[in-house]
């Protein structure tokens, strides 16, 4: 089996998984973006398009079409430059939001976004960073994403970790805060953080701050937008490796063939089948593989790689501060069970993400020596220390 690829096992039950796993929230596809869209209304209402003018797109989503690459770049831009009228922005984000999004839309909209992004200045190749960031709006267990970061990392990845704050205040941005990592960063810092640490931190309203254009009129609606798909794929270091979890199983294909559309070179995109954006040691997850072009389809059972069954939903953190205490433990070796489970298998799947394990089983026991070894501990204190402009503990 060539390295970081899928098993024979996990591809083989991805297809039942698939088609029997309920599925929240499901929306019908879209017609493809060559169907024509018809004229709506009575002719009184057509008007001729101005500049920023969101008609042309708003008029095929209602007729039922998708858009193309190139239509989604269009209205997007005006969208992510302000011409765009909030009135057309929430229309163009609701009718988005009645189905599922292709991979062509969500490939438009994140060129968009990284174009107007505000870059980490590196100098590492673009495939050799990893990101682990998740859309989030998934029942939360203890922020595993941001620990499997730092654990990757300390078998030697390169991780430009991108996150938020979130409306229930244990968002990557919060723990990360809480541990004494400076997420406001200037981007040199977080350049050395990356290069010489190995894992930067990269908080998101700082790098896209186009998105602006946008925010009020998500506020607004209420309801999850693409805008919620589109944070892991808009990475401001250029991550070409993604662990990237969804919180629906529709969304799991359309960001990989996304992915594919934007260059990642590498990628594992994951649901659990208990409906965690992460994967679980509660139940299986659907993991789709990205490899240079090509999509491979799998289901992971936790116990492929010995850990037995146990739900991540039992006993979870309340606040920040008890998120970042649980990683300290985690990481200092107090703290076991389930949650170390968690970040063992994550963190796996991560090193597989990033070429650095053959498959599950090895980055198992990669993550695992990190762990034990100490490795995780001092990569964090690390970062704690470069993201506040002190001297890297390692060069004593």
């Amino acid at each position: 089996m060539k390295r970081g690829s899928l098993s024979r096992n996990t591809r083989s039950r991805y297809a039942h998984a698939v088609s029997s796993a309920p599925t929240p929230d499901a929306t019908p596809d879209a017609r493809p973006a060559s169907s024509p869209a018809p004229a709506l209304g009575p002719a009184e209402f057509h008007r001729s398009e101005g500049e920023g003018d969101l008609t042309a797109a708003l008029r095929h989503l209602a007729a039922g079409a998708s858009l193309s690459y190139e239509d989604t770049v269009t209205a997007f831009t005006s969208m992510m430059r302000g011409r765009a009228h909030p009135a057309e922005v929430g229309a163009l984000l609701a009718l988005l939001a009645t189905r599922v999004p292709t991979a062509e839309e969500l490939a438009g909209a994140a060129s968009v976004m990284r174009l107007h992004c505000d870059p980490v200045p590196t100098s590492l190749p673009r495939e050799a960073i990893l990101d682990t960031a998740g859309t989030g709006g998934a029942p939360k267990t203890f922020n595993v994403g941001t620990a499997s970061a730092i654990v990757a990392a300390a078998c030697g990845a390169r991780v430009a970790k991108a996150g938020n704050k979130s409306r229930t205040g244990r968002g990557s941005a919060e723990v990360l805060e809480a541990l004494g990592v400076n997420i406001n960063a200037t981007r040199d810092v977080q350049r050395t953080c990356l290069e010489q640490v190995g894992v930067c931190f990269c908080y998101a309203v700082q790098h896209h701050p186009a998105a602006k254009h946008a925010m009020p009129v998500r506020k607004i609606l209420g309801f999850p937008t693409i805008f919620n798909l589109l944070g892991p794929l808009t990475n401001p270091a250029g991550a070409g490796c993604q662990l990237m979890g969804v919180y629906a199983k529709q969304f799991v294909e359309p960001v990989a063939g996304a992915m594919i559309r934007l260059g990642t070179r590498r990628a594992l995109v994951i649901h659990s089948l208990d409906g965690l954006d992460e994967i679980s040691t509660g139940a299986d997850s659907i993991m789709v593989s990205v490899r240079d072009g090509q999509l491979e389809r799998g289901l992971f059972h936790p116990e492929e790689v010995g850990i037995s069954k146990s739900n991540p939903l039992a006993r979870v953190p309340d606040s920040a501060s008890q998120a970042a205490e649980w990683i300290i433990e985690l990481f200092d070796g107090s703290m076991h069970g389930t949650a170390r489970d968690m970040l063992v298998i994550n963190s796996a799947a991560a090193l597989v993400a990033a070429d650095f394990a053959r498959d599950m089983r090895h980055g198992v026991d990669l993550a695992r020596e990190a762990i034990s070894s100490g490795a995780a501990a001092g990569t964090l204190d690390r970062l704690i220390a470069v993201s506040n402009g002190h001297h890297d503990p390692a060069e004593h």
